[in-house]
């Protein structure tokens, strides 16, 4: 007889993804909205040679490339390390994966804190700040892809909370980065602040995970998992030997098996996020403001309408598959809808990205950039959200975490190969 499925007493276990997703994205985030801080450690000393005629001193190559790299980088380390999790999550348990991520990032973060106070070269910081994004992107895909394989094996309605969290960390982030400019404080003060309000976030999302296994909502979809599992392998009178055998040719095929269940849909998600990370942020960060004249609008426009507009609506695409889940997984609108999105690449290149070389300008005034930043942040979270959500639930149940980990490792392969876009389409503008 079938046993019903107990209730998530007041939302716990869905409070408690959304509180891991939050974790997962928070340090790339946090990093990516402080670039004012980074840019500003990296310029070249000043001329000590006076001149009459002295303009504006013009950016370093360091600092005209910290956004390409910075981004490369994080990708690149971050599909990799989901590539190896999606292959050995069999091998290292849940709970070291998902508790000695978040620990590790929680050291790097209060590292990068600390470094805030210490003065270093340009050059020297660049490359320690690289290995720093490098560490926290590494051990966020380990992070990232444990959570939508454990989130696999629940209803489907939990891979939202997880897609939501990383929503709001973007806004979190980006709100953080205002609050500190709009304190006064020095640059390097509020970064200070900056990153220790990241290591508190981390925290609480350890603490959200320590609680996670003694719930009894998510015990029983462990249980469950565990059950099919061990019926499957005992379905057929075998000998020990036999079945092991069988398990290990079962397990070998599997991955192959269950990439052809959802291969349209990774590569939709995969295809989402190269346009996005292709634009955001090392076209649309560049983005100045043509109604501001030098007043405090020039200060708040990146951060306001490039990054917290950009994860505000982001956060609402992601949230909102919570009540609505259309265009359905079985049609082909939803990959259509995935592969419309690559418009705004040409529209963000005609806005007044400064400084550029090649391209006129099209889209001089603030409000078609802000237009284009809500459609495209919205598109971007809705649709990929959809496609992580349907991912699993094309599977069997006991191949769903499996099927969620390749899920996550498309999602990282699209901000990889956006990350390495990102360079041709900035040298184009």
């Amino acid at each position: 007889m079938a046993v019903s499925a107990p209730k998530d007493k007041y939302f716990s276990v869905w409070l408690i993804f959304f509180m891991l997703g939050l974790g997962t994205l928070l340090p790339w985030n946090f990093f990516m909205t402080a670039t004012a801080y980074f840019t500003s450690r990296l310029k070249d000393p000043p001329s000590l040679e006076p001149s009459a005629n002295q303009t504006a001193a013009p950016r370093s190559m360091l600092e005209s490339k910290f956004n390409n790299v910075m981004t490369l980088c994080a990708m690149l380390s971050l599909l990799l390390l989901t590539c190896l999790n999606s292959f050995l999550h069999s091998l290292v348990p849940q709970r070291l994966r998902v508790m000695g991520s978040l620990l590790v990032i929680m050291a790097v973060f209060s590292i990068t804190a600390v470094l805030v106070k210490v003065p270093l070269e340009p050059l020297t910081f660049f490359c320690v700040t690289m290995v720093t994004i490098v560490i926290i992107n590494s051990f966020g895909a380990v992070l990232q892809g444990s959570l939508f394989g454990m989130a696999g094996l629940l209803p489907a309605s939990y891979t939202t909370p997880i897609m939501s969290g990383q929503g709001l960390a973007g806004t979190f982030a980006a709100f953080s980065m205002i609050c500190a400019i709009a304190s006064g404080s020095e640059l390097h003060d509020a970064a200070f602040g900056y990153f220790i309000t990241a290591c508190g976030v981390i925290f609480l999302s350890v603490l959200s995970y320590i609680m996670l296994p003694k719930l009894e909502f998510f015990q029983f979809y462990q249980e469950l998992s565990k059950r099919r599992t061990d019926e499957e392998l005992t379905s057929v009178h075998l000998t020990q030997d036999e079945r092991s055998a069988n398990q290990g040719k079962r397990q070998n095929v599997s991955m192959l098996g269950i990439f052809k269940k959802v291969w349209s849909l990774a590569l939709s998600v995969c295809f989402t996020f190269c346009v996005t990370i292709g634009s955001f942020p090392s076209v649309t960060a560049d983005v100045r403001s043509s109604l501001a004249d030098g007043g405090s609008w020039d200060l708040y426009y990146v951060p306001v309408c490039c990054f917290l507009l950009f994860n505000l609506c982001d956060w609402c695409g992601r949230s909102l598959t919570a009540v609505c889940m259309w265009p359905r997984k079985d049609g082909v609108l939803l990959h259509v809808c995935v592969m419309c999105r690559c418009v705004f690449v040409p529209l963000f290149m005609f806005c007044n990205v400064q400084p550029r070389l090649h391209l006129p300008v099209y889209f001089l005034h603030d409000g078609f950039f802000i237009i284009f930043i809500i459609l495209f942040a919205f598109s971007n979270g809705y649709l990929a959200s959809l496609c992580m959500c349907y991912g699993p639930k094309n599977v069997l149940p006991h191949e769903a975490e499996t099927a969620g980990a390749i899920m996550a490792f498309f999602l990282s392969l699209g901000l990889a190969l956006g990350a390495a876009l990102s360079f041709p389409i900035r040298a184009l503008i």
